[in-house]
């Protein structure tokens, strides 16, 4: 494994269990067993492990990746495991495949929940520009400090549209005219591409699954269609809290964007450090 990236807090949205969930086809998904035995496949994974879908269940993972890297993860998840938080690892080699990928993991339903995407090869560099970003933010209030954080992850993430919600608080920057106020309630965290249909998960019918707190399940046939009327194809939902409110800033663009783990963390950073600066102004005007 090249290069680890230290557990990262945030929630998955809650998504009631269904059998029918499936994966976006930018992203390989495993659940797994606390002993890291294969429950369940997106049936997308032979491009990954060439191995067959159905050839993985009941098996360990550890037949299928190299030593190494299950030995890195599932000390990353060791230091995870009791808490509520996503795991990152980046430019890590699974297999003899030269490609590298980033991992997501996190614990859900008493399983581990490990989604794969191709490496976005940017280690640090997303990460770097967040202090930077926050200090921008000194001596704004009120407003203008929900604007300028709104603008500063805009650019932190390079979106179309960036709007924050933080309770009856809103802030919208965007390039462009957009045509509606989206309502991304329910959808996934992570959306590559709107138009693309998902990757069933093997097998197919089961009861219990954990597959709703994918960071990239995919979107329903009709959330497709709604973000479709919109003209929205990419999305990275960031939700935080300031105190008791609840607060998102959802970023949007008119096309598919390549999911990025790394992107996504650093703008988990940039809204917890956000609130802190929230957090600071309540203070001072009290």
């Amino acid at each position: 494994m090249d290069t680890i990236e230290e557990i990262d807090g945030g929630l998955a949205d809650e998504w009631s269990a269904d059998a029918s969930i499936c994966v976006q086809p930018s992203c390989y998904l495993l659940e797994l067993s606390l002993d890291w035995i294969v429950l369940r496949a997106s049936e997308n994974i032979h491009h990954l492990l060439r191995e067959s879908h159905v050839t993985l269940i009941d098996e360990p993972l550890g037949r299928f990746v190299h030593s190494q890297a299950l030995h890195d993860l599932r000390n990353l998840f060791s230091r995870l495991s009791g808490t509520t938080g996503v795991g990152r690892a980046y430019a890590v080699r699974l297999t003899d495949d030269h490609d590298l990928v980033d991992v997501a993991f996190q614990l859900s339903d008493g399983r581990v929940l490990l989604e794969v995407v191709p490496s976005a090869g940017c280690f640090g560099e997303c990460f770097g520009s967040v202090g930077g970003l926050i200090a921008g933010l000194s001596g704004a209030q009120g407003q203008a400090l929900l604007d300028a954080a709104t603008r500063r992850m805009r650019a932190l993430t390079g979106y179309d549209r960036v709007t924050l919600t933080c309770g009856d608080g809103r802030s919208e920057s965007s390039r462009g005219a957009f045509t509606a106020i989206s309502d991304s309630t329910d959808l996934p965290v992570l959306i590559a591409d709107s138009g693309a249909e998902g990757i069933n998960l093997f097998p197919r019918e089961v009861q219990e699954t954990s597959a709703h707190a994918a960071l990239m399940r995919s979107p329903a046939a009709d959330e497709r269609k709604r973000l479709s009327r919109q003209v929205i194809r990419s999305m990275l939902r960031v939700p935080f809290k300031f105190g008791e409110i609840e607060c998102e800033f959802c970023c949007e663009s008119r096309t598919p964007r390549h999911p990025s783990f790394e992107l996504h963390a650093a703008a988990e950073l940039f809204a917890q450090m956000f609130a802190l600066c929230l957090e600071a102004e309540k203070a001072t005007n009290h």
